[in-house]
């Protein structure tokens, strides 16, 4: 699947000068991104558009096309993937709706388009997609416009979606708060590339750390199981499973044409396989965020630590409601903390630096615990709201965090100053969070992550014994 992400050419069909038009955008997005390859323009009616010579046909273009966007009606498009197979067109994305998602003749298109591809080898994303966006190699055929939607910066998320809506919702949102992808796939109706595939090639993709997964519907659970399993022993998978109810399924037929089957299924098999399943969009990347940019835990006893009592206490519970454990702090980090802080500070777990703590006294607790190997993972709550908190808590915490022994995740809120200092954070790649609860799911799935990957290790081991 590589070539989709790294084409040498592509052919927009159904390119335009005209704005409103899908193929207009494809194109704009393509010339305003840093793509390098070589761009031809497919447009019946065109001589130019944006200044680049137009061709009639794909059929007209000399040079090998590598990719092809197709961007036109649906009742034309089986003709248009004919013409890419005889010009050896090794994949298209199909962009256009109108195929089984409205049943009867969509659905008989998308055989016919089958067909086609399969007998020439070519491969297919789609349709009723918005195709692929990678940020390293500029490739980007979604059809909103970037003034109107904005692209992630590259990142080590990879994101499949089988839903174009949510997937630039998602996109959107997540370039807002500087959060980067390593690889963005909607698959539509997925009549040939489906999520399977794309969880094989991910698992290879050195550039991504975690595959993040929306999904409605498997064609094949089996295979999906056995990819997960694979994949999981490398990098983690996070997914996103709709249509739950009986009424969401029944939707999932009316969207993308497929059958959504028993969620009680997907929930065991999601557990059987190591992949760990999340119930919203923001906790899709919430946990996908954590198991990126930080060190799997060597359990779960977790030591917090606070300048504000309440957030420390609020944490503490939401640790325990997902099932983990305040760590029992060693004598020597204890006799560590009671002669290097100051005597109004409390030193059993969870940790609380009191109101006037500095970045300092950040430091010394922060390195006690992560040297103490009664601790697993470490959350570290700021309210950078006080005075004698100063901008090098960054630093503080970034350094110990880039030493990679222990997971480190942040619990901070706040307005623009708060915000700043987050998006620094951030930046040096340690995970921040609005609330004890969210930091809490996310230290939780770090600990399930880590649970699950050794279990299927040692049944793999167990079966090649």
């Amino acid at each position: 699947m590589d070539f989709f992400f790294n084409p040498r050419t592509i052919a927009i069909i159904g390119a335009s000068q005209i704005p409103e038009k899908v193929g207009s955008a494809i194109l704009s997005n393509f010339l305003e991104s840093n793509f390098r390859g070589k761009i031809y323009p497919v447009n019946p009616t065109a001589k130019t558009i944006y200044g680049m010579k137009a061709y009639p046909s794909i059929l007209d273009i000399s040079d090998e096309v590598d990719v092809a966007i197709v961007a036109v009606r649906a009742e034309i498009t089986p003709k248009i993937i004919a013409e890419c197979a005889e010009k050896h067109v090794k994949g298209a994305i199909i962009v256009s709706g109108g195929f089984s998602e409205i049943g009867g003749e969509g659905r008989r298109r998308e055989e016919e388009i089958l067909r086609i591809a399969r007998s020439s080898g070519m491969r297919i994303i789609g349709p009723n997609c918005i195709g692929i966006y990678d940020p390293a190699s500029g490739v980007d055929t979604m059809f909103m416009p970037r003034y109107r939607m904005n692209r992630p910066q590259s990142g080590n998320i990879a994101f499949i979606s089988q839903s174009g809506a949510f997937g630039i919702a998602i996109l959107d949102w997540a370039a807002s708060r500087g959060f980067g992808i390593s690889k963005f796939i909607s698959l539509g109706n997925k009549i040939d590339v489906d999520e399977i595939e794309c969880i094989e090639y991910l698992a290879e993709d050195d550039s991504t750390r975690v595959i993040a997964l929306y999904l409605e519907s498997t064609s094949d659970g089996r295979r999906l199981m056995e990819a997960a399993r694979k994949t999981v022993e490398k990098k983690p998978i996070v997914a996103l499973k709709a249509g739950k109810t009986v009424e969401g399924a029944r939707a999932v037929l009316s969207h993308t044409g497929s059958l959504a089957g028993s969620d009680k299924i997907y929930d065991a098999a999601f557990k059987q396989s190591g992949i760990i399943r999340t119930y919203d969009p923001q906790d899709l990347f919430d946990v996908s965020r954590a198991l990126a940019n930080q060190p799997p835990p060597k359990g779960d006893r977790i030591a917090v630590i606070t300048n504000g009592g309440g957030f420390g206490v609020m944490t503490v519970d939401f640790l325990i409601e997902h099932g983990l454990k305040l760590a029992k702090l060693s004598e020597q980090t204890l006799r560590i903390l009671e002669r290097k802080l100051p005597p109004i500070t409390s030193k059993i777990n969870p940790i609380d630096l009191v109101g006037d703590a500095d970045a300092e006294r950040y430091r010394i607790a922060l390195e006690a615990v992560a040297a103490d190997e009664n601790v697993d993972g470490i959350i570290v709550i700021i309210l950078f709201q006080t005075p004698t908190l100063q901008p090098d808590i960054v630093g503080v915490i970034s350094n110990v965090s880039n030493m990679r022994i222990k997971p480190i995740l942040v619990c901070a809120t706040g307005g623009d100053y708060a915000r700043v200092h987050v998006q620094m954070l951030e930046r040096a790649g340690v995970p921040v969070y609005p609330s004890p609860h969210r930091v809490a799911r996310a230290m939780a799935s770090l600990v399930a992550y880590e649970r699950m990957r050794r279990k299927i290790m040692e049944k793999t081991v167990t079966l090649t014994a």
